[in-house]
């Protein structure tokens, strides 16, 4: 037999206050009700687990039911919101899979930032590269960086604002 929506109403009614079989004939009209409108939604091997966890937010729901409202678009809603959540999950899952195998090794990160890094130095002038190194990566001052090479230190201060700006120019235009 396949409960209509009166049926349906009359046990949850009935459930409601306390008839114990009538809720037990009520969650297995329910659980054949879920099985048919899932089996057009999802994969056959997961229909067994959205049922079960939709009975069970009908059961934790059953008391927000309105006996004056149509019971199947109650039933419906709940249903609905269970295999959207159960979507989620599997997107989740996914882009989590998808993330991890796009996650490079951080040595190969700490490569590949070094062969940028050395390539844009090798595009401005070398003096302003030569100070860059100095100052920035190397962590010289700008005193020291000036008696490395020669150059003033308002030259060197010039040349690596020069040299950042030319870099980050040529960043921006790839």
């Amino acid at each position: 037999m396949i409960a209509n929506e009166e049926t349906f109403r009359h046990l949850m009614i009935k459930a409601q206050g306390g008839d114990k079989l009538c809720y037990s004939s009520l969650l297995i009209e329910c659980e054949k009700w879920l099985r048919r409108y899932y089996a057009r939604k999802i994969n056959p091997a997961a229909i067994d687990d959205l049922v079960q966890e939709t009975l069970i937010s009908v059961h934790r729901k059953r008391a927000s039911y309105d006996p004056d409202r149509a019971f199947l678009p109650w039933l419906a809603a709940i249903g609905r919101y269970r295999w959207i959540d159960s979507l989620r999950k599997i997107y989740r899952h996914e882009h989590d899979q998808l993330y991890e195998e796009m996650v490079a090794d951080p040595q190969d990160e700490d490569v590949t930032a070094k062969v940028s890094l050395e390539r844009l130095l090798g595009m401005i002038p070398q003096k302003q590269a030569d100070v860059i190194s100095l100052v920035k990566i190397e962590g010289l001052s700008i005193v020291e960086a000036s008696a490395k090479t020669g150059q003033s230190e308002s030259l060197v201060k010039v040349n690596i604002h020069r040299g950042l700006k030319k870099m980050s120019a040529l960043i921006e235009s790839e």
